[in-house]
């Protein structure tokens, strides 16, 4: 009595390699996305760590120029009829310095919404091919 190869019959070796592959091709593209990931997370730290000394590195050279630049003024006008005029007008252009410094870092905070913007467009595009072909 023949004995039937019931695999080779219903094509199950060929399928199971066929699962093989899309799982294999699978595990290589998360691998791929994770290292993209990692890449642009350590890029980023870079970034951040970087801005965050020069932004206290200025902003401590900036106070100091900027307040002996006003006791300048102060100076300057200390003998004057205008000293009152010339102190305000100091305090105003400080409020508005720290109004622009705030409004920029704000904008700052904004933009670092799209740190992963590459690792986002290659998951949303995956996810698109997968969607498709079920």
């Amino acid at each position: 009595m023949a004995r039937i190869n019931w695999t080779s019959l219903l094509n199950l070796q060929g399928m199971a390699g066929r699962w093989r592959l899309v799982i294999a091709e699978g595990a290589t593209a998360v691998e791929d996305r994770m290292e993209l990931a990692r890449l642009e997370w350590s890029e980023y730290k870079r970034r951040l760590a970087l801005l965050a000394l020069l932004l206290v590195t200025f902003g401590a050279l900036a106070v100091v120029s900027l307040l002996l630049l006003s006791v300048a003024i102060l100076v300057q006008f200390w003998d004057t009829p205008q000293r009152a005029l010339v102190a305000w007008v100091l305090a105003v252009l400080w409020l508005v310095g720290c109004v622009g410094v705030l409004l920029t870092l704000v904008s700052l905070a904004r933009q670092a919404r799209n740190a992963f913007a590459l690792t986002h467009g290659e998951l949303v595009q995956d996810w698109r091919v997968i969607k498709e072909q079920l």
